[in-house]
């Protein structure tokens, strides 16, 4: 597990010793970041599960201004956090521990709203609809912001009014999809 690209480009990071976070690997990872390379300068970002918070390390390698790492395990928190001070990125970085439900909900007093956010949850939990509703009630995405979603291509995500693919692709097993708001928040 490595920083692609951006000004920590080829930093080794600590990747979790069990099964329970799955990485997103680094093919994937540079595809997703070239899918989506025109909203992360300068962005305010959300990575949700966040892991290892290689997805949020990225995207402040790449320029982003401030990502907030969200997750609710201990050990992914600790992980998290260590890569963010091995990257050097603790100035631009804000990690919560917390389930995905109180993070949004904490967001959303704290009247965020974010340009990207990234969700990748634990495909075997079914939370991929939960987590998008929860973007939308708590309208946390700013008005030309998006999600990426990444997730088992097998699974198809909830056809939600104001969400509307605006990319798509699958990396065997995996689909990355990126979905942006239809219109303002109802």
């Amino acid at each position: 597990m490595r920083v692609i690209s951006g000004s920590a480009r080829g930093l080794k990071l600590i990747a979790p010793n069990n099964n329970e976070i799955r990485p997103t690997t680094d093919r994937v990872k540079e595809s997703m970041f070239n899918m989506i390379s025109e909203y992360i300068y300068d962005c305010e970002a959300l990575d949700l599960f966040s892991g290892s918070g290689a997805l949020g390390i990225e995207c402040l390698s790449r320029g982003a201004k401030k990502v907030y790492f969200c997750d609710k395990s201990k050990d992914s928190i600790k992980i998290t956090s260590d890569n963010i001070k091995k990257s050097k990125f603790e100035d631009k970085s804000v990690v919560i521990k917390d389930d995905y439900r109180a993070a949004l909900k904490k967001m959303s007093l704290l009247k965020k709203k974010f340009d990207v956010i990234f969700v990748d949850p634990p495909y075997y939990k079914g939370l991929f609809d939960d987590v998008l509703r929860g973007i939308i009630e708590f309208e946390l995405l700013g008005d030309e912001g998006i999600i990426v979603v990444e997730h088992d291509s097998e699974i198809e995500l909830a056809d939600l009014d104001c969400l509307s693919k605006y990319k798509e692709k699958k990396y065997g097993m995996v689909m990355l999809t990126v979905l942006k708001m239809e219109g303002k928040y109802e």
